[in-house]
């Protein structure tokens, strides 16, 4: 009634011919084990469990005396930080010290140094009113004005038409003279 060609198995009947995969049957989810497998799968928890033992006991010693000396370790070398750590405060002591030294002596110099600006300042000021004084003395005032206007009128009479040639000496001779 079945006839299997290529694969394929073909229903004989009158109706028409009806295709059929051949198909392997799969195990579901929910099937068990086979039988034959169940001893490897004992034998494989059984050897994960004695190994498991045997880590626990390895480690779990081994455990408390790497803490032990891992706690050892720690306290030296927090000792040791602690002492570089004082070793370095005091350096940084030394040199904020230092500094501040430093800046107090460069603020007494600016200090000094613009005092001794405004002395100089203030003499080159005196000087300047010193000069203006004495050229204050030849000024003309309302006291000193008829004075000075006699003066120029006496005076010899200035001849103010004159030319520098290009050497620049001064050529006084006119047409007139």
């Amino acid at each position: 009634m079945f006839q299997v060609l290529g694969g394929r198995a073909r229903l004989l009947a009158p109706g028409g011919p009806v295709v059929l995969q051949a198909v392997r049957g799969r195990k579901s989810r929910h099937d068990p084990p086979a039988r034959s497998k169940e001893g490897r799968i004992q034998r494989l928890e059984f050897k994960e469990e004695v190994l498991r033992r045997r880590y626990e006991e390895e480690t779990g010693s081994m455990a408390e005396e790497r803490a032990r000396q891992d706690a050892a370790e720690h306290r030296v070398l927090m000792a040791w930080n602690d002492a570089e750590n004082l070793r370095l405060l005091k350096i940084r002591q030394v040199r904020v010290q230092k500094e501040a030294l430093e800046a107090e002596q460069r603020k007494q110099e600016v200090i000094l140094q613009r005092e001794q600006e405004m002395q100089s300042l203030i003499e080159a000021k005196a000087q300047e009113v010193m000069q203006l004084e004495e050229e204050a003395k030849n000024f003309i005032t309302l006291e000193n004005l008829d004075e000075r206007i006699e003066a120029a009128l006496d005076g010899p009479p200035s001849n103010y038409n004159y030319a520098i040639d290009r050497e620049g000496r001064v050529v006084k001779q006119t047409v007139l003279e």
